[in-house]
């Protein structure tokens, strides 16, 4: 199949079933820079509450909305790395479900499903939608950045 009618599969695809998809598209801040680097498979910027699944520096899925860290609870920047996923998380320290839970800091940072309108406690909250794609697209060793 050629590489425009694959691509024009893809994105009528996407469109069919609601997804959020831009094929190979630069994720980059306003001033026109590359917010994440080649090597994210994932991206997340606090102040544009977006995340984005990655391939080589260019975008595979989102922008996605997202809620972050409250006061007191800010989502940690820098760059880290998938530890471990778990599809059905039940967070004992705050109570409460995390589904589709991705993990990628040391501290108990995740994607996981949440609200959308509440924020979290450092967590990157995904609609059930977006957390299902980021929990099965990323692995353990996977890059996730998260930019300011």
């Amino acid at each position: 199949m050629s590489k425009l009618r694959t691509m024009a599969g893809i994105a009528a695809t996407a469109a069919a079933t609601g997804g959020a998809l831009l094929l190979a598209a630069p994720v980059a801040s306003a001033e026109g820079g590359a917010i994440c680097g080649a090597e994210a498979k994932a991206c997340v910027s606090l102040s544009g509450q977006q995340a984005w699944l990655m391939n080589g520096g260019g975008a595979t899925y989102g922008g996605v909305p997202i809620t972050s860290g409250k006061p007191g609870y800010e989502t940690p920047t820098g760059s880290f790395t998938v530890t471990y996923k778990d599809i059905d998380h039940y967070s004992q320290a705050y109570n409460g479900p995390m589904p589709y839970s991705v993990f990628f800091t040391t501290s108990g940072v995740a994607f996981h499903q949440g609200s959308l309108s509440v924020q979290s406690h450092g967590c990157i909250h995904l609609s059930p939608e977006a957390a299902r794609v980021f929990y099965d697209s990323l692995k353990p060793g996977d890059v996730v950045q998260v930019v300011p």
